[in-house]
């Protein structure tokens, strides 16, 4: 209930206590006293004008509320395993923690209860649940940990207000701006879908109807766009940040950098596992993204041509150029070898180097032109060739030229 409110009707049930206390006391020394109509007349008009500007004071807040000058806020007092949260809702509750959320756990100890309220809204057709929470999901997350941790008195204090889904959005978005503990990337990932949701995909709309600059908003929904695999090179999401993350963002429109970058994020991915496993410390952000934005260019290092020799020494079949039509070779003429034991070599070469680029496996390139037995490239490529025949992986396009 609102303070203004809350002071007024107090004021007015003030009042009503009085006007019954003196009515009571007059009652009682009228019945003490000799009856004298004389004496008592004069008292009885008073009590009358006492009680009609009672009645008077009550139709008064009745009108004030009527209309609008006076806003009645309903609190109510809940289980929190009837209230659900709300998905449109940027934080992510099931990141929520004892850790996160220790000090709030422990200020709510200490007063006894919670004292600010959350912000529910009703909901129908959900047997399990009677309201939702719209801001609070902390509060909500923190009540729920001490009623199964030995405090089951504790009830989860909630104001009910009635929001469409636009208007619920903004409530919980001006509150969790003020919050540290809400990730840039849960915020972005909650603006992109409430840019599709509640503003029909039109970002100066929503802009102008969250008050954010247009430049910004964009960069947030940008972001939004990152893809899990990369998201997994991270120590944790909440590590991602909006300025160091945008640059990253637009790399990844690129369709030769993304291969690279996503090739270099699984890796990541998989060390930072490991460390996790020995107890070592994550890789930092800004490493994770220094090395993901570098991963095109040294991509493009590794590339240069491969020569494989023959079983002589000499060079037979090089790697010109791979790209999205296929897989260039050059047969080289004096290697030793016969004409089918060279095209045999080529299409050993074809199979594993497009293979590999299929899968998204890593292409061996060098700028230095490496020498490879034909027998032991057989042996490999024909392997990896036949471990992803049942995937439906080969060889869509093989140009070979002879010098």
């Amino acid at each position: 209930m609102a303070r203004k409110q809350s002071d007024y009707l107090a004021a007015l049930l003030a009042d009503e206590e009085v006007t019954n206390t003196k009515a009571e006391m007059e009652s009682g020394a009228a019945s003490a006293l000799p009856s004298d109509k004389e004496a008592t007349a004069p008292d009885s008009p008073r009590s009358e004008r006492l009680r009609g500007s009672t009645l008077l004071g009550r139709e008064s807040a009745l009108a004030r509320v009527a209309s609008g000058e006076v806003r009645q806020v309903t609190q109510l007092l809940l289980d929190p395993a009837r209230v659900r949260v709300w998905k449109g809702n940027a934080r992510s509750y099931e990141h929520l923690s004892e850790e996160s959320c220790r000090e709030l756990i422990d200020s709510i100890i200490a007063e006894g209860g919670q004292k600010v309220e959350a912000v529910v809204r009703r909901i129908e057709g959900d047997p399990a649940h009677d309201y939702e929470v719209v801001a609070g999901t902390r509060r909500h997350w923190s009540v729920s940990w001490l009623r199964a941790n030995s405090y089951p008195q504790m009830q989860f204090l909630a104001q009910v207000a009635h929001l469409d889904d636009e208007a619920a959005f903004r409530l919980a978005d001006l509150e969790n701006r003020a919050r540290k503990d809400v990730s840039d990337l849960e915020r972005a990932r909650n603006y992109a879908q409430a840019l599709n949701d509640h503003y029909g995909s039109h970002l100066t709309r929503m802009a102008e109807r969250l008050k954010l600059s247009k430049g910004w908003l964009s960069k947030m929904i940008k972001v939004a766009g990152l893809p899990d695999q990369v998201l997994a090179a991270f120590a944790s999401p909440a590590d991602v940040q909006l300025k160091p993350a945008y640059p990253l963002a637009q790399a990844l429109d690129d369709r030769s950098a993304a291969t690279a970058i996503l090739r270099e994020a699984k890796a990541l991915a998989r060390e930072q596992q490991e460390r996790r496993k020995m107890g070592d410390p994550a890789i930092p952000a800004n490493a994770v993204i220094a090395h993901l934005l570098a991963a095109p260019k040294t991509a493009k290092e590794r590339s240069g041509p491969v020569t494989y020799a023959s079983d002589f020494g000499r060079p037979a079949v090089t790697v010109k150029s791979i790209n999205r039509q296929g897989v260039t070779l050059q047969l080289h003429s004096g290697s030793g070898m016969s004409l089918e034991e060279q095209v045999e070599l080529a299409r050993c070469v074809a199979i594993s180097v497009l293979t590999a680029t299929h899968v998204g496996a890593p292409v061996s390139l060098e700028r230095k032109p490496r020498v490879a037995t034909r027998r032991d490239l057989c042996r490999v490529s024909c392997h990896v060739a036949n471990t992803h025949r049942d995937s439906g992986h080969g060889i869509s396009q093989t140009r070979v030229s002879t010098i």
